[in-house]
């Protein structure tokens, strides 16, 4: 699993000076070059933390950095204080690391071990959350710990600061779509903004043509078809495409969730799913139907991989091939489609109107999840999954994937029904599941198996 962007991470050695401090200093340098040489920004003091007057201006340079993870290299032995100390005062996920020392029949020159178990500890006892680390310093294992454990303190650090756009209110029935903002600001920390439909219509309609022509010049060189599209809608689609890109602009949203029926069709004459598909594109990820936890699950996919998310519905299962197909109108990422496929422009399979994007989704390792409140308690949890995206033509018209769960389709099929799931999931590529797992930990919601 490889990092999106270089994450950063508050690196605290600690040591005591009675033990072996040069083999201390030499263990901290061998694991402070693997982490600089994977790609981290690591903020650290300028040598083996031994006291808490040291610790504290340690803690005082985190407190100003968007520290991911805090990673207390426990270099020798020392009580469980100073750790104990750091978790109270920074907020970020605590992953501690013990360094093996094997028996030689003289000095126990380290002693990290009974270190790290010390703080452990002292850290449950005081309800604090960690996680650890138990091998040596150029370890491949340990730099998969901390780069899913990063992941997931990005995750959640981003999370907490999210603002997501709500256009109009989710469709009468669509329980699924259903928010509560302030459950998920209590939760998360992120802030629901709503955005009336009739305000982005009036923008939508007041677009200028230049910047409709420049989009629509750039997009000829990706769905060759366009000029059979029904070119006043297609405009209008396009619209609102820079309107709603002009909206998480002005109004700093990370995100957009959008009721993009019936209005969008019967008052503006379009269909939003092109345009939506576009900003997820751009990695302003969008979900249809208003669903808001469906835009923080797109979100929190893209912040893991580096790449866009997409939501979309299962629709099929085939449980004798052992295969399932996810489907949207015409929503997915561009860059998702499958490479021996030209993507096509098409109009809605119900509404007859464009924009919408048409391709089969390409091959390849995907994660899927949802952030859920299927129980309708006001509580979360996060389903996770994961499975290949099989090589396929599309299923329907519109954007389509065909997929084999890593539990099997009747496993999957079983606990979204008796689970009583919500209709739409988020995927993007790649294997995101222990990153994902790990965030629950943090943010200490139940985790489903999909």
């Amino acid at each position: 699993m490889t990092s999106p962007t270089p994450m950063t991470i508050g690196f605290i050695p600690l040591a005591r000076p009675t033990f072996d401090v040069a083999l201390a200093e030499e263990m901290t340098a061998r694991a402070r070059a693997q982490l600089t040489e994977a790609g981290y920004t690591l903020v650290e003091p300028e040598g083996l933390v031994s006291d808490l007057p040291a610790l504290r201006a340690a803690a005082d340079a985190l407190a100003d950095a968007p520290v991911d993870l805090l990673l207390i290299f426990q270099a020798t032995f020392a009580d469980s204080t100073m750790a104990v100390t750091l978790a109270q005062t920074l907020a970020a996920p605590l992953l501690l690391w013990a360094i093996p020392e094997a028996p030689g029949g003289g000095r126990l020159r380290l002693n990290s071990l009974c270190g790290v178990n010390l703080a452990a500890h002292g850290l449950k006892r005081e309800k604090l959350r960690y996680d650890y680390i138990y091998a040596p310093p150029d370890a491949a294992a340990a730099l998969d710990k901390v780069r899913t454990l990063a992941l997931a303190g990005r995750a959640q650090r981003r999370l907490s600061q999210a603002r997501i756009g709500r256009v109009g209110e989710n469709p009468a029935g669509f329980d699924s779509c259903k928010v509560g903002k302030l459950e998920l600001k209590i939760a998360f920390g992120l802030d629901v903004v709503q955005v009336p439909l009739d305000e982005v219509f009036a923008q939508v309609r007041a677009t200028p043509d230049d910047e409709i022509d420049a989009v629509l010049a750039e997009l000829r060189e990706t769905l060759p078809n366009l000029a059979e599209m029904d070119q006043a809608a297609l405009r209008r689609s396009l619209a609102t495409y820079l309107t709603l890109r002009r909206f998480a602009q002005e109004r700093d949203l990370d995100g957009l969730a959008v009721r993009c029926w019936p209005e969008f069709f019967t008052e503006l004459g379009c269909a939003a799913c092109g345009a939506m598909a576009l900003l997820s594109d751009a990695q302003t990820p969008c979900s249809c139907e208003a669903d808001i936890n469906g835009t923080i699950t797109q979100l929190l996919l893209q912040w893991m991989s580096g790449q866009p998310a997409f939501g979309t519905d299962m629709v099929s299962f085939d449980l004798d091939a052992d295969e399932a197909v996810l489907w949207h109108c015409g929503l997915a990422p561009l860059s998702m489609a499958d490479p021996d496929v030209t993507p096509r422009a098409t109009i809605h399979s119900n509404r007859k109107l464009p924009l919408l994007m048409e391709f089969p989704l390409k091959p390849g390792r995907v994660t899927v999840a949802r952030l859920s409140e299927a129980q309708g308690t006001g509580n979360y949890r996060l389903v996770v999954g994961g499975g290949e995206m099989l090589r396929a033509p599309n299923s329907f018209s519109g954007t389509s994937g065909v997929i084999r769960f890593d539990r099997g389709a009747e496993a999957v099929l079983d606990t979204i029904l008796r689970e009583g799931l919500e209709h739409h999931v988020s995927l993007t590529y790649g294997d995101y599941i222990p990153a994902l797992v790990s965030l629950a930990r943090i943010l200490d919601i139940p985790i489903l198996q999909l």
